[in-house]
């Protein structure tokens, strides 16, 4: 099954990195960014996912001399959590970004912003 989450989270972010290289509407290329951030995620859960093991809650299910070998280490997961809140900003700036330049310039093109460059 991690196989599948993680081959799956590598498609998501081909799927991202092609999106965002091959639009030039900047909302398409938001969502393209998302979507890779979100093939990200589900590799770091495939890599910590280990099978037949519980959350690492220690109580009489699980006692302290065997924990080591019977919970899921919960860094990988606190990790994802963390960069689900973290792109949640970055998405939340990066459209906030997109709207001032549409109302500077009218359009999403990224063609259109040739005064930005060097």
């Amino acid at each position: 099954m991690a196989y599948v989450v993680m081959a799956t989270g590598f498609c998501l972010i081909l799927i991202g990195l092609y999106g965002s290289l091959s639009n030039r509407n900047l909302m398409r290329m938001i969502v393209a960014f998302t979507v890779a951030d979100t093939g990200v995620n589900l590799v770091i859960v495939a890599v910590g996912y280990m099978s037949g093991r519980t959350a690492p809650i220690l109580d009489a299910a699980v006692p302290v001399a065997e924990a080591a070998v019977r919970i899921i280490d919960p860094v990988p997961q606190a990790l994802v959590l963390t960069a689900i809140v973290i792109g949640v900003g970055v998405t939340a700036l990066m459209l906030a970004y997109v709207y001032k330049l549409y109302e500077a310039k009218r359009t999403l093109d990224i063609g259109k912003f040739t005064e930005l460059k060097w």
